[in-house]
């Protein structure tokens, strides 16, 4: 089992111990320690990065899923898959669609659906569910 250094920029532990990595592809390729294992890529164009295994979900920036049935599927496989690899959930800036799939992988950890964003506010970004409707869609998606 590998899992992230706790104290890597981005890396989020949630309520039942898992750890993931929120991250903006703007901030470049990770490398070395850096490199996840899986990557969950929440972009409007298909995006996948040599090296790593990846999913991508149709997510314009500032929207919301385009598929929100695919997006619920593809957030809870990063999070089965972070409780044994070094998962990591990117958009482009890493704030407002990484911080609402985050928002989702604390609700699978028992994280309240009202709870939520404030949560992942006060553990990943404090700007992170950038949008009213990113909040509403984290608060009264169900997790299926």
């Amino acid at each position: 089992m590998t899992t992230w250094n706790p104290h890597l920029p981005g890396v989020v532990t949630l309520p039942d111990g898992r750890r993931v990595r929120g991250r903006g592809l703007s901030a470049g390729m990770p490398q070395g320690e850096l490199a996840p294992e899986f990557a969950l890529y929440l972009t409007a164009r298909p995006h996948s990065e040599p090296g790593w295994e990846s999913r991508w979900v149709r997510w314009p920036d500032f929207r919301l899923p385009r598929d929100t049935d695919d997006a619920v599927d593809a957030i809870r496989d990063a999070y089965s898959r972070a409780g044994s690899a070094k998962v990591e959930i990117a958009c482009a800036g890493g704030t407002g669609r990484t911080g609402s799939a985050m928002a989702m992988l604390a609700r699978l950890a028992g994280i309240p659906s009202a709870d939520a964003v404030a949560w992942v506010r006060a553990h990943y970004r404090p700007r992170a569910v950038e949008t009213r409707r990113q909040r509403q869609w984290v608060a009264r998606t169900p997790l299926r």
